[in-house]
């Protein structure tokens, strides 16, 4: 979701840095760049998580969930704060 929010926001910023300083959209880039890179965080997330809870296997331990909610809420949760802070970069055009 902050992947997703952040690279709508960077894009705006894109867009309006080619009206304002057309000079400087490839260095504006870099930021949709890097918050794309985070949803493929989220995703390798994902695989490791569904690779290691196997419905064949006897029971899925109490530990076992724990440690899958909070590496997918870590993930998820940095994933947000950083694109929250590229949107106020993109969408500033700082760079």
């Amino acid at each position: 979701m902050g992947a997703a929010y952040g690279t709508a926001k960077s894009g705006v910023g894109v867009a309006s840095m080619g009206v304002m300083r057309s000079e400087l959209v490839m260095k504006l880039i870099m930021a949709v760049v890097m918050v794309g890179v985070l949803g493929i965080y989220g995703l390798i997330i994902v695989v490791i998580i569904s690779t290691k809870s196997n419905p064949k296997a006897k029971s899925y331990y109490l530990f076992a969930g724990y440690t899958h909610l909070c590496s997918g809420l870590a993930c998820g949760l940095a994933s947000h704060s950083t694109g929250m802070a590229i949107e106020i970069v993109g969408d500033a055009g700082v760079r």
